[in-house]
C-alpha cells in the first residue's frame, strides 16, 4: 500500500519544513538561502531541545507565523522599539538588528528565518493554490472540477515541475478509470511543460498502485461507513481547506482499537489472534513514514489514553525522496524487462 496521498503539501509546520526544505537527523540546511543569517544556516528542530518547536510543531503554518510574531512583539516591547511589523520580512529585519536578541532567543530567531524562507517559497511556487487543489483531489469528489483545476495549475508558469508532477499523479490515482481521455491530456501537458519529469513515471505509479492494485478504501468510496462519514464531513464543511486530508493511518489505528481491520488487508502471522483491546501497538511502515502520519499518531495517542501507538519506518519521506525512489523502481523494472 503506497500512496502519494501521504506526500500532500501539508499546512502543518514540521511536515511542511520537511517537504519544502528537508529535515535530516533533526537538522535543517538553510545554506542555499541568501537572506538567512550565517549563524542560522544550519538549524536544529528538536522537540526535546526547543520548547517553541515542541509546542508548535503540529500547528498549521498560519498559526505558527502568528506565534512567532507574538514572541517578537514581546521582545520589541522590552527593547522599547516602536517599529510596526507589516510582514514576516519586517520581523526578520528587526531580529537581525538586535544581536542580543539573537543570542538569548536563538530558537525564535531560527523560526523567524524558517517562516521567512517558507513564506517566500509558498508565494513564488503558488503553493496555496497547489495545496488546496491537492487537498480537494484527496478529499472531494468531482472529476470535471478537478481536471480544470489541475490543468490551470499546469499552465501556471510559477508552479514548479515537482508540484506539476504531484498534481497529475494525484489526479491519476483518483480518476484513472473515470476519465482516461482527460488523463492522457494531462500526461501530454505534463511532458510538454515539465521536461525533468516524464509522464511515464505517472503511468508506472498506476501500474504499481492504481485502483486495480490497491487494497482497502483509500478514498472512502467503497465502504458504506466511510461513504457516510465523508458525506457528513461534506455537509459540515472543513475548518481549513489546506489541512482537510486525514492520513489513512488514522483509520488504521481506529480499526485496530475497534477490532475492525480486515484480515485480507492485515493478515495475522502464525496462530495469533487479537483478544480484547490492545494497549501498545507498533506500526512500522516498510519504505518510509511521514511527519504528517507521525502527527496523526501523536494526536490519536493524546485523545485515547487507554492505548499507545508507536510509529516507525525505514526513513522519514517527503515527496522529493518518494519520487526518487519511484524513479529508481522504474529504472530497475525496465532493466529486468530487458534481461
Amino acid at each position: 500500500m503506497i500512496l502519494l496521498l501521504r506526500y500532500l503539501i501539508s499546512g502543518h509546520i514540521r511536515a511542511m519544513v520537511h517537504e519544502l526544505i528537508g529535515i535530516e537527523n533533526n537538522k535543517v540546511d538553510l545554506k542555499e538561502f541568501a537572506n538567512v543569517p550565517k549563524d542560522q544556516q544550519e538549524v536544529v528542530l528538536s522537540a526535546v531541545q526547543d520548547d517553541f518547536f515542541r509546542v508548535n510543531m503540529f500547528e498549521n503554518f498560519g498559526d505558527l507565523g502568528m506565534n512567532v510574531k507574538r514572541m517578537v512583539d514581546d521582545f520589541q516591547h522590552l527593547s522599547k522599539s516602536s517599529q510596526n511589523f507589516q510582514s514576516i520580512d519586517d520581523m526578520a529585519k528587526f531580529v537581525s538588528n538586535y544581536p542580543e536578541y539573537r543570542k538569548t532567543h536563538g530558537n525564535v530567531t531560527k523560526h523567524v528565518a524558517l517562516v521567512s524562507e517558507m513564506s517566500r517559497m509558498v508565494e513564488e511556487r503558488k503553493l496555496m493554490q497547489v495545496s488546496q487543489t491537492e487537498q480537494e483531489l484527496a478529499c472531494a469528489s468531482g472529476q470535471a472540477a478537478a481536471f480544470e483545476a489541475v490543468t490551470s495549475l499546469l499552465n501556471n508558469e510559477s508552479v514548479s515541475d515537482i508540484d506539476r508532477l504531484r498534481l497529475v499523479m494525484l489526479y491519476a490515482l483518483r480518476y484513472e478509470k473515470e476519465s482516461p481521455v482527460q488523463l492522457m491530456q494531462l500526461f501530454n501537458k505534463l511532458a510538454s511543460r515539465s521536461a525533468k519529469y516524464k509522464s511515464g513515471l505517472v503511468q508506472f505509479l498506476l501500474k504499481q498502485a492504481g485502483v486495480d492494485k490497491r487494497t482497502g478504501d483509500l478514498y472512502g468510496n467503497r465502504d458504506l461507513l466511510n461513504i457516510a462519514r465523508n458525506m457528513a464531513r461534506g455537509l459540515k464543511g472543513v475548518e481549513n481547506v489546506y489541512t482537510q486530508h486525514q492520513p489513512l493511518i488514522f483509520q488504521t489505528m481506529e480499526g485496530i482499537v475497534k477490532g475492525r481491520l480486515r484480515d485480507a488487508d492485515y493478515p495475522l502471522v502464525g496462530n495469533h489472534f487479537q483478544q480484547g483491546r490492545p494497549q501498545d501497538v507498533v506500526i512500522f511502515i516498510v519504505g518510509g513514514t511521514t511527519y504528517e502520519e507521525a502527527r496523526s499518531v501523536a494526536l490519536y495517542n493524546a485523545a485515547n489514553p487507554g492505548v499507545r501507538f508507536f510509529l516507525g519506518g525505514s526513513v522519514v519521506l517527503n515527496s522529493k525522496r518518494f519520487l526518487e525512489n519511484l524513479g529508481e523502481a522504474q529504472r530497475i523494472s525496465k532493466s529486468s524487462t530487458l534481461l
